[in-house]
Formats: structure tokens, C-alpha cells, sequence
């Protein structure tokens, strides 16, 4: 028997601007959870499409809809308003409280049709990349925020071949306010 969607008022992917696909333009995201073991912890993830710049969010409060809005709406914060342009996220239910996080963030959300993972496919790398930093079967909980951001910060210091050997960080400095001198 089909379940039925529980998000309201969600925005297909179909409908997201075309200028998101040729990566481009910057400020535009794709989000997700790992899930650790036993599904009783997850980090969040947000990888811009253009720079592969992530950011990766701490739930110690598990991953419910109300956890994830707040950690969204508090990671997201000092990302400038240029940089918050659209935000590319499965169907979990995690997200039901998709509105309130666009009210509040600026981002114009978008849901990936059902069992799509490729539509989101920026984030399904970094996810694979996160896996050598956290293994599946492993308790995420564990983690601080303060182990996710030095993750991050190595992450987003990696030279990557799709970027001309850049970093992402590279990137995304290049993104806000020209290029960088090394």
C-alpha cells in the first residue's frame, strides 16, 4: 500500500529555476541527513552546487522536523542573502516544516521527486566523501559541533579537480568577493 506524503505546499524540482542546473550561478544548495546507527542520530548536510562548499549541521536534539528547521534556520544564518538563492532537498519528513525555514532563511525550497537521489547528486558525493569521516553503523551523536566543523573545514580545504584543483573554500571566497591571491 502507498504511503502518502506528509509535506504540504512542497515545490517539485520540475519547477526550479533552469539556471540551477548549469551550476553558474551560485547560492543554490542541496540538503540531506546521514542517518548513524539504529537511525537514533543524524548530521545534516548543505553542499552549495557551484563552489561544493558544505556545511555540516549539528542535531543533538535528534531529527525531527522542529530539530532540523532550528539548525537549519541557525546554520544558515551568517550565510550572506545572495548566497541563500534556492535549497534542493529529498522528501523526508524531516522537512515537513519546509515553509517556516523559507520564511525565515530566505531559501526558496525545492523536493526531489521519490527515490531520486541522483536529482540531488552535489550532495549525494559529499555524503560518500562524509563516510570516510563517519562510517555507516556508526553513532553519530557522538560528534560535536566542534568535530563537524573541523570536518568541514578539511572538506572544504580539499583541492577538487572539478573546480580547476580549487578548493571549495577557494571557490566560494572567489563567489563572494573575486578571486582569491595565493
Amino acid at each position: 500500500m502507498p504511503t502518502l506524503n506528509k509535506i504540504k505546499n512542497m515545490t517539485l524540482i520540475h519547477r526550479r529555476p533552469v539556471e540551477v542546473n548549469d551550476r553558474r550561478s551560485p547560492g543554490h544548495w542541496e540538503g540531506d541527513l546521514i542517518i548513524g546507527r539504529g537511525q537514533g542520530s543524524a548530521i545534516g548536510t548543505l553542499v552549495e552546487r557551484t563552489t561544493r562548499y558544505v556545511h555540516l549541521i549539528h542535531l543533538p536534539g535528534g531529527w525531527k522536523a522542529p530539530q532540523v528547521r532550528n539548525a537549519l534556520i541557525t546554520q544558515t544564518a551568517h550565510i550572506p542573502p545572495q548566497m541563500k538563492r534556492t535549497l534542493t532537498w529529498d522528501q523526508g519528513r524531516e522537512l515537513t516544516l519546509h515553509e517556516d525555514i523559507e520564511a525565515l532563511t530566505g531559501f526558496r525550497i525545492y523536493f526531489c521527486d521519490p527515490h531520486s537521489p541522483w536529482q540531488r547528486g552535489t550532495n549525494e558525493n559529499m555524503n560518500g566523501l562524509l563516510r570516510q569521516y563517519f562510517p555507516k553503523g556508526t553513532d553519530l551523536s557522538v560528534h560535536t559541533a566542534q568535530d563537524l566543523r573541523a570536518v568541514a573545514r578539511q572538506l572544504n580545504h580539499r583541492p577538487r579537480i572539478v573546480l580547476g584543483d580549487k578548493t571549495p573554500a577557494e571557490a566560494m571566497q572567489e563567489c563572494l568577493t573575486g578571486p582569491l591571491t595565493r
